[in-house]
């Protein structure tokens, strides 16, 4: 797989640039990232042109308009379109963000856009990176509710003031948007489990139902884990759903000195 950021004795070159839509009078130029691992090339940025007023405003829709009218081998993740499901997640003028909740005059320069994938992550081709290790360590934090005392015939019961406490951490949807942007991450990923992992870790600390704080701290209880986070708050910049992952992470290590006392 090749890497957004490029492997030894690999390079990015200039790829194809497509001609501009006749007769369109608001062009934005889009350079895209892209690496087919089918053909063994170097990854290079292909040039594509979109006519604004036969395109919709978001980044996604651009992507759409270019796979749909220009070019059918353009690859990317999408779904929802709606900012849940995390899927268009990608690197858009240098910002990671959802491709459906950006707008393309949003980014950096109107009259150019740069795509790329998430920022140090394997990738599978072209917009789509490999999150098969981003989605390990959130499961490493056993994400679900663990108790030991028998179950209720109904439900587990949870007061309003104990519910608000995990407001800004199960909005969460695993973009990797957070993760990503993380310098740490980049260069600790396979030992670091991030700011995504480290918030749901958080969400279930802090959750009044759960019965297994200690078992949960034990677990990221590590050199590496949790104590790689050094509070740079990209992470907080980058998600799209406003969340403020490095505070999370803050109150976690704010636990693990609460119980040595």
């Amino acid at each position: 797989m090749a890497e957004f950021n490029l492997p030894q004795n690999s390079r990015l070159t200039e790829g194809k640039a497509w001609p501009k839509p006749a007769g369109a009078s608001k062009v934005t130029e889009f350079k895209i990232y892209r690496w087919d691992p089918d053909t063994g090339a170097n990854p290079r940025t292909d040039t594509y042109y979109v006519d604004r007023e036969d395109c919709g405003p978001m980044v996604l829709d651009a992507l759409i308009w270019i796979k749909n009218k220009v070019d059918p081998t353009l690859t990317f993740r999408r779904s929802c379109r709606e900012g849940i499901c995390g899927s268009c997640a990608m690197n858009m003028d240098g910002k990671n963000g959802l491709a459906c909740t950006t707008g393309i005059d949003e980014c950096g320069g109107k009259d150019k856009v740069a795509i790329y994938p998430l920022p140090h992550m394997p990738v599978v081709k072209d917009l789509v990176p490999d999150l098969t290790r981003f989605y390990a360590q959130h499961a490493s934090i056993e994400p679900w509710l663990k108790t030991t005392t028998p179950a209720p015939e109904k439900e587990w019961s949870q007061g309003r003031e104990d519910r608000e406490k995990l407001d800004g951490l199960y909005e969460c949807i695993l973009c990797a948007c957070c993760s990503t942007s993380c310098p740490s991450y980049w260069w600790n990923g396979d030992r670091y489990l991030g700011p995504a992992a480290l918030l749901q870790a958080y969400r279930w600390l802090i959750d009044s139902r759960d019965e297994a704080t200690g078992e949960r701290l034990d677990n990221l209880e590590d050199p590496f884990r949790l104590y790689r986070c050094h509070t740079i708050m990209n992470c907080a910049n980058a998600c799209p759903k406003g969340l403020n992952p490095a505070k999370a992470i803050a109150e976690v290590k704010k636990m693990m000195v609460a119980r040595q006392l």
